[in-house]
């Protein structure tokens, strides 16, 4: 906490502070006053600089954010609106904050604020459709966007579940997902501008993963685009600046087409694993008209219903985030319940495991697969975030066409795989040197439970990415401990991802 001393030597004498707050405000309480009070600050936007210097900027949070505590014993506790008015930390206008204190028997929830955007509304974590089921399998929850995602289940433990998905079936909440449709005459007009692959080559029933760029060729969003229709498709993705993208470009050109944000009323699951089909030939009915389970290929989608045509409906795609063979299911919030029903029933003999995040960023790193703000985040182009494969510069044009096939010309970085000697996992960002040289860095990195040693994605300067090339990854600032590896394509495990076509 701010002290006096401190305003002092900076020719503020008299200067009311923290620190003289704190001790006022406990001195009923027999509390012996302190020049200098430890404190837990909130709302504060300081960081440690490479020099060990603390720094400050001014704060991003703003009128109406709140946290909530829980006491857990008898304690005194005080709280005091800092006053530091001859800096940036309180945005040079220090203001009062509201404390309100609630009675035990309150029922406060448990939530992070979420905004979709930096000055967008604020709202509070929300528990997705599948909680009721999911909240007696675990307390292990984190923030997944605007919902509680489960991280994993201490009945199986992440290694358990990652197995699971390896040998038999595991089910996942992946709610988390933005989906749009995208409706209208003008619909594959705009995502043949706005997505690197080419729509007019989608056929009704199936779906392609793609990108969605900007100018420079960096990389917007990434998702599984579907056509359900000759002027209907479906976006799912990882963010709603898909949304806002779609629309920018919609309303600049003035075509006719309707961005829907489907929100939270498409909740969906992910059945992965080499018994995935097995499990779903138990519970899926489809109608003549549209392809059946056994016909679905790899990103196929159909619409199905539990068990017989009075059953519940749902989108199912032969889609997934594991590498595995996998499917994933859409439905509606009402129906949520009883399609997790009837799949754990229908999975007891095919051995189906819950599984959470933990489990799946194992897969998704041995899959080779990129993640936003790793592999592909600003200053990053499609091309280096490893996702050429996914650019179609056949395409006459798109949104970041231009760039990417000036950059395409003269390569400078490249995705590929470290696999290291050693189990130690090198942190996100750790530098890769040859010699005393750095010459890359890793995105993303994991201990392989297939491969039994650590690997990373990393992205690599193109004169040190051949296969087979030694690297090393730096820990202790870089320098005092490297982790020696070599130069790997990705994937890592199944690299012709027959599992996924199986």
């Amino acid at each position: 906490a701010c002290t006096a001393r401190g305003y002092e030597e900076r020719g503020f004498p008299g200067h009311v502070n923290c620190s003289d707050n704190m001790s006022l405000a406990f001195a009923p309480f027999g509390v012996a006053p302190r020049v200098a009070w430890p404190a837990v600050n909130f709302f504060w936007n300081t960081w440690i600089d490479p020099n060990h210097q603390i720094q400050t900027e001014e704060s991003h949070s703003r009128a109406g954010d709140f946290v909530v505590m829980k006491a857990l014993d008898d304690l005194a506790c005080t709280s005091t609106a800092c006053p530091d008015d001859i800096d940036p930390i309180n945005g040079w206008n220090p203001t009062d904050i509201h404390v309100r204190i609630y009675e035990s028997d309150n029922v406060i929830q448990r939530a992070v604020a979420y905004r979709p955007k930096e000055d967008g509304p604020m709202t509070m974590s929300q528990t997705s459709a599948f909680h009721p089921r999911l909240e007696p399998l675990t307390n292990a929850f984190a923030p997944a966007r605007d919902l509680w995602a489960p991280v994993s289940f201490p009945a199986h433990g992440t290694l358990e579940e990652y197995w699971a998905c390896r040998t038999a079936v595991t089910v996942q909440d992946m709610s988390g997902l933005r989906k749009f449709d995208v409706i209208g005459p003008d619909a594959e007009r705009l995502l043949q501008h706005a997505v690197t692959r080419d729509v007019a080559r989608l056929s009704v029933w199936r779906g392609t993963y793609s990108l969605m760029c900007d100018e420079t060729g960096q990389v917007i969003d990434d998702g599984t685009l579907f056509r359900m229709a000759p002027q209907l498709f479906r976006w799912c993705c990882g963010t709603e600046e898909s949304g806002r993208w779609l629309t920018r470009l919609t309303e600049e050109r003035g075509w006719q087409v309707r961005i829907h944000d489907l929100g939270g009323a498409l909740p969906n699951l992910a059945v992965q694993g080499p018994r995935s089909r097995d499990l779903l030939r138990d519970i899926v009915f489809t109608q003549p008209h549209v392809p059946s389970l056994e016909q679905m290929r790899w990103f196929g989608a159909t619409v199905a219903r539990l068990h017989d045509r009075e059953g519940a409906p749902f989108f199912l795609t032969r889609t997934g985030y594991t590498g595995e063979l996998g499917y994933e299911i859409f439905c509606s919030a009402a129906d949520a319940i009883v399609i997790w029903d009837a799949l754990a029933e229908a999975g007891r003999i095919h051995g189906l495991t819950p599984m959470g995040s933990d489990a799946l960023g194992i897969m998704r790193i041995e899959a080779g697969f990129a993640a936003p703000g790793s592999e592909f985040a600003p200053g990053v182009d499609a091309l280096e975030a490893g996702l050429g494969f996914a650019v179609d510069m056949n395409k006459p044009d798109f949104v970041g066409r231009a760039a990417l096939e000036r950059n395409a010309a003269s390569e400078r970085r490249v995705l590929k795989g470290l696999v290291f000697e050693c189990d130690d996992v090198p942190s996100q960002g750790a530098p890769i040197f040859e010699g005393e040289r750095q010459v890359g860095v890793v995105t993303s990195a994991t201990r392989s439970p297939s491969l039994e040693r650590a690997i990373a994605l990393a992205r690599l300067s193109v004169e040190h990415a051949a296969d087979e090339t030694v690297l090393e990854a730096g820990q202790l600032d870089g320098r005092m401990k490297r982790l020696k590896g070599k130069v790997t394509s990705v994937p890592f495990v199944d690299p012709r991802r027959e599992r996924a076509r199986a």
